[in-house]
């Protein structure tokens, strides 16, 4: 019998498991990125430089596993508004709250400083903590906003991307789920295109569509363009999907995912728009094409369908857990005397490894098993 990935907990269709490996590889992906951003002296000088792009590639598997799962079921009125947010909240959110505590422990441990060395209260901790664990963001320069960067999430950073996740989810219940296909298509074409606008136009400042991890500037309306256009995108896919002969797709996929992320920054200060548009091609062009092949192919020997359903376990755990352990990285790296990477790739391979391996702990000693629970709990029929 096959085994399924966990990413597939809450439903019973057959699963699309290529779709778990590439989201998997796209985490591990995004793990380097942020090792990188402790290197890098501009957005020009990235090793990675386009692991930010991820986000826009998880957006599009989950509207493509968010419309697998569930259209069928409001169409025949098996599924309610209440019932489906339960259970989108019992998939995503007894890994935010895990991500936020260890956010606040290594907060802790770093002594309550800000990056500049202003000392945080303890009791400011507790808020930035509260609010974190019920998903509301942090406004730049408030004093929940404990690391003074300005990130919606300070205690961890990348749940940002959940924010919209969950934004994402509440507009397909409540509007994205009624379209047409056609209406669809026609919403997709809008947001796509201006998506495109907002890149090439330089609507973030650096000419990349990395934005959205802040409410400072335009990251707040950034970060909703590049979630309706790319979570709409990936349900427009999951209704129009049909299987093209493919042979090695996860490799191929795999491979192409990691190019694209690890393309150095397109173009110059003076010629913003040329990563504009490498951004637009990728997230607009590429990654649906990706998605659309990966979940044409199929995994036609164990080590494949094995290494796929690892990934996909952890994909969504190591993604949540990764980057309070950045923090304490960059800590060290920026404590004192400048460290090249040529002396710090054995702590940095160290956390990726360690990373994993608590993110797949985490999974089997933590987060199935609050999953199980809360499913009886709140989803079983009395």
């Amino acid at each position: 019998m096959q085994k399924i990935s966990s990413a597939a907990f809450a439903d019973t269709k057959p699963h699309y498991e290529l779709l778990d490996g590439l989201r998997g590889v796209a985490a591990l992906v995004v793990i380097w990125y942020h090792v990188f951003e402790g290197f890098a002296t501009s957005p020009f000088d990235q090793r990675f430089n386009h692991g930010y792009l991820a986000v826009d590639f998880f957006f599009i598997l989950s509207g493509f596993v968010v419309g697998y799962a569930y259209d069928d079921r409001w169409k025949k009125r098996t599924l309610t508004f209440a019932g489906f947010v339960k259970r989108r909240l019992i998939r995503l959110h007894p890994m935010v709250v895990l991500g936020a505590v260890l956010g606040a422990v290594t907060f802790c441990i770093q002594g309550c400083e800000q990056w500049n060395g202003t000392h945080v209260a303890f009791s400011l901790v507790l808020l930035s903590l509260l609010l974190h664990l019920f998903l509301i963001p942090a406004l730049p320069g408030s004093g929940p906003e404990v690391r003074g960067n300005g990130e919606m999430y300070p205690l961890n950073g990348p749940t940002w991307s959940l924010f919209f996740e969950y934004i994402g989810n509440l507009c397909y219940a409540l509007f994205l789920r009624r379209l047409s296909t056609r209406w669809l298509a026609a919403f997709v074409s809008l947001t796509g295109l201006s998506l495109v606008a907002f890149a090439v136009g330089n609507g973030s400042g650096y000419g990349h569509l990395g934005v959205g991890w802040s409410l400072a500037d335009w990251n707040l309306p950034g970060g909703l363009l590049r979630m309706l256009f790319a979570f709409p995108m990936g349900l427009l896919l999951s209704r129009v999907f049909r299987p093209v002969p493919i042979r090695g797709a996860f490799w191929i996929c795999s491979l192409a995912v990691v190019a694209l992320l690890l393309v150095p920054y397109v173009g110059d200060s003076e010629s913003l728009w040329t990563n504009g548009l490498y951004d637009s091609l990728c997230v607009v062009v590429l990654f649906p094409f990706l998605v659309w092949l990966g979940a044409s192919g199929k995994a036609t020997d164990r080590a494949t369908a094995g290494v796929c359903k690892f990934l996909g376990d952890i994909s969504y755990p190591v993604y949540v857990i990764h980057y309070p352990f950045m923090y304490l990285f960059f800590a060290w790296l920026w404590g004192g005397e400048t460290i090249p990477f040529t002396r710090a790739w054995p702590v940095a391979a160290g956390i990726f490894i360690g990373c994993v391996v608590l993110a797949y702990a985490a999974l089997k000693w933590y987060d199935e098993p609050v999953r199980r629970w809360l499913a009886r709990r709140y989803l079983t029929r009395k």
